[in-house]
């Protein structure tokens, strides 16, 4: 039985979702709580691999179990054996052939930015402080110029950097709501640090230490040494992913 399930994180005390040798992982946490259900190893597939410390309200994954489970008593009986801050929020039979990364249309981000001297203590770990105020036209231009395919080497981690690095952003916003900034991105896929880095650009515009020109310069290919700072992973979440009409994983659902 083919099932996908959406999960939610906080990712502060792991190293990104997926499974790494010595270290804790998101992954990890669903693969025990699966295996302990089936009795034998469960291999899981996520939409994204989000980086340590970034968090998730819509991570889709998908994974095979022998026996047929009702979804939400696979939803109760997975979250019992994971850590609060790990859940899986809810799931679905889906077609046989299902990957919740291959199948997966588009990827949305938020990343939230608060402002000011002082920062709510609830706060902490879930956005950037960003002490800096920013004059919000620039950055809603700058937030157009994102749009469209673009080469967007400047925007990912040198080490990671892939051969090809083009990229299509078919959304970009911000907006402002008292003290909160929110960012909203939606691509077909994003390349490692690329939506925190996106921020980095962004605080440089807004803050008046770069210029629109620049920002276009970047989307032209530049190298990443010519960028601004990759913004913190805690103001970061996975947000949803999309599968097309429907189901939240699409037409790959069973009825």
């Amino acid at each position: 039985m083919r099932y996908a399930a959406r999960a939610g994180y906080m990712g502060g005390a792991y190293s990104g979702w997926q499974r790494q040798q010595g270290v804790g992982s998101v992954q990890e946490k669903i693969e025990q709580s699966l295996a302990a259900l089936e009795g034998a190893p469960v291999a899981v597939t996520a939409a994204g691999r989000t980086d340590s410390g970034v968090h998730a309200l819509g991570q889709v994954i998908s994974f095979q179990l022998s026996r047929e489970w009702r979804p939400d008593k696979l939803v109760m009986a997975v979250n019992f054996r994971l850590p609060p801050d790990i859940a899986l929020l809810e799931s679905s039979r889906v077609k046989p052939w299902f990957d919740a990364r291959r199948h997966a249309l588009w990827r949305e981000y938020r990343y939230f930015i608060w402002h000011g001297n002082a920062l709510p203590p609830f706060l902490r770990g879930r956005v950037w402080w960003n002490r800096f105020e920013w004059d919000f036209d620039p950055v809603r231009r700058a937030c157009a110029l994102y749009e469209g395919e673009h080469d967007f080497r400047a925007f990912c981690k040198t080490a990671e950097l892939p051969e090809r690095t083009f990229r299509t952003v078919y959304r970009s916003s911000v907006k402002r709501k008292g003290r909160l900034t929110i960012f909203t991105v939606r691509g077909n896929a994003f390349l490692t640090n690329m939506v925190r880095i996106m921020v980095g650009n962004l605080n440089a515009v807004g803050r008046g230490k770069k210029t629109l020109s620049w920002l276009e310069g970047l989307l032209k290919g530049r190298p990443r040494e010519e960028g601004a700072m990759t913004a913190p992973a805690e103001g970061l979440y996975l947000w949803k992913v999309g599968y097309g009409a429907g189901t939240p994983f699409g037409p790959y659902g069973v009825k």
